[in-house]
């Protein structure tokens, strides 16, 4: 299993449902809301410190 991160939104655009989180080392990573856990509406506010795990997929 992949290491946990901290990092913090850059941007998440709800109505598309998808933005990028960047890394404490500076690199962004893309963050699809189907990805976010939690109860209801699946949404990060700009300048959310989160946590995460990154993983590799088909796409990248």
């Amino acid at each position: 299993m992949a290491d946990r991160e901290t990092g913090t939104v850059k941007w998440f655009n709800n109505s598309k449902g998808f933005g990028f989180i960047e890394r404490q080392d500076g690199e962004d990573v893309f963050v699809h809301f189907n990805q976010i856990r939690g109860d209801g509406y699946k949404s990060l506010a700009d300048g959310q410190q989160v946590e995460f795990t990154v993983v590799k997929s088909d796409k990248g």
